[in-house]
């Protein structure tokens, strides 16, 4: 074929092919769309949001010091971090002689409550500040002998709407770490602790230490007492508790502590046993006669049943005082025995000796123990003479 005839017929022959290939991929198309159809798939096309760039990102603002709101939900007392930052305390806070210790408490009205030693203290170590909706406490310059127990309590409210009307309170126990004082320390060398009957005692052997190791040691004879969490157990806050006081346990105690290197020896305490009573006594009170003759003799007893070794005082009020007639009283305790059960009887007998009028009235017999007293009445009438009968002629 001639060159120029197929320089004429070329742009033909382009476009018929252009346009077969454009049916072609339209009949693809609608074929692919019948099928998805059929399929039950949607054909609408979405447009993707292009992913913003990390780095581009802007950082949401903080604020410059932690919120209360941070807080665990319901815990109104914090402890400021040496960082800045804000904590709510637990059960145990423990520093360093010589560090501060800033606490703070929600609340609109909050007091505070501290170790008795940081009450007394004129150094100005410990201060209490007041703001609109919590208060601060900071002890600057801590020592072994502030540990102890640090509370407060404040109402939370909101203007004048307060929270259910129903005060909360925040406390932890804060240990004050001295390399050189593993006791609390005290002026005290010797320590007076009662032992009552069924009533536990405290020996206040506190650390300053949460790690400290304590023990329980006897004077005389030397021994370590045993602890076995029943009897006897030790609490890290409080010392150790006799939870069963018994007369063996008296005398002179102590504790020991010892931590790494250092062992240390606690102030001494003088355990003395007391038989206690469970209750106050029960007085009855029984005149000899309701009523006699001036002149003639009479008794007042009075009356109590009650535990055994049980120490029973007993106190008259009768009408002869008002003269100043002397008392004679005579007293007496035995044991006896009432439903089979062996218990102690103390009696107090007042004597009347040649009644006269001025010794009628109220007799009234008050009966102590440890518990309290008691006290009870009877009435006892002073008649006149009788008439000396006359000698018939």
């Amino acid at each position: 074929m001639d060159s120029k005839v197929l320089l004429i017929l070329l742009p033909s022959l382009l476009l018929l092919a252009e346009c077969d290939v454009k049916q072609k991929t339209e009949k693809a198309a609608d074929k692919k769309a019948t099928k998805q159809a059929a399929l039950g798939v949607s054909t609408k096309t979405t447009t993707k949001k292009p992913k913003q760039d990390p780095i581009k990102r802007q950082p949401k603002a903080r604020p410059a010091t932690p919120s209360f709101q941070s807080q665990t939900p319901g815990s109104i007392l914090s402890q400021v971090l040496q960082t800045g930052k804000f904590q709510p305390v637990s059960d145990t806070v423990t520093i360093k002689a010589g560090q501060s210790l800033d606490l703070r408490c929600k609340g609109t009205s909050v007091r505070w409550n501290y170790p008795h030693y940081l009450q007394e203290d004129d150094e100005g170590r410990l201060k209490i500040k007041h703001f609109g909706r919590y208060s601060q406490l900071i002890l600057v310059n801590a020592s072994a002998a502030d540990t102890g127990e640090f509370s407060c309590g404040g109402y939370q409210c909101s203007g004048h709407d307060c929270h259910d009307g129903e005060e909360k309170t925040g406390k932890t126990f804060v240990f004050v770490t001295d390399p050189q004082e593993l006791f609390v320390p005290t002026e005290d060398y010797y320590v007076v602790v009662q032992l009552r009957t069924r009533q536990p005692a405290l020996l206040p052997c506190q650390v300053t230490n949460p790690l400290a190791k304590v023990t329980l040691h006897r004077e005389f004879p030397p021994e370590q007492i045993p602890v076995d969490g029943v009897k006897i157990a030790y609490d890290l806050k409080k010392g150790f508790v006799i939870y069963q006081p018994q007369p063996s346990l008296a005398g002179s105690l102590f504790c020991i502590a010892e931590h790494g290197n250092l062992r240390q020896m606690s102030t001494k305490y003088m355990l003395i046993y007391v038989h206690y009573p469970s209750a106050p006594p029960k007085p009855t009170i029984e005149a000899s006669v309701k009523s006699i003759r001036a002149g003639e003799n009479f008794v007042v007893t009075c009356t109590v049943l009650g535990e055994l070794e049980i120490s029973v005082e007993f106190t008259w009020e009768y009408p002869g005082q008002q003269i100043g007639r002397p008392p004679y009283v005579r007293e007496n305790t035995s044991q006896t025995r009432r439903g089979g059960q062996l218990m102690q009887q103390s009696q107090s007998i007042l004597y009347i000796d040649e009644s006269r009028a001025v010794d009628d009235g109220t007799y009234t017999c008050t009966a102590q123990n440890l518990q309290g007293s008691t006290s009870v009445t009877t009435r006892v009438s002073v008649l006149p003479p009788a008439s000396p009968a006359r000698n018939q002629g």
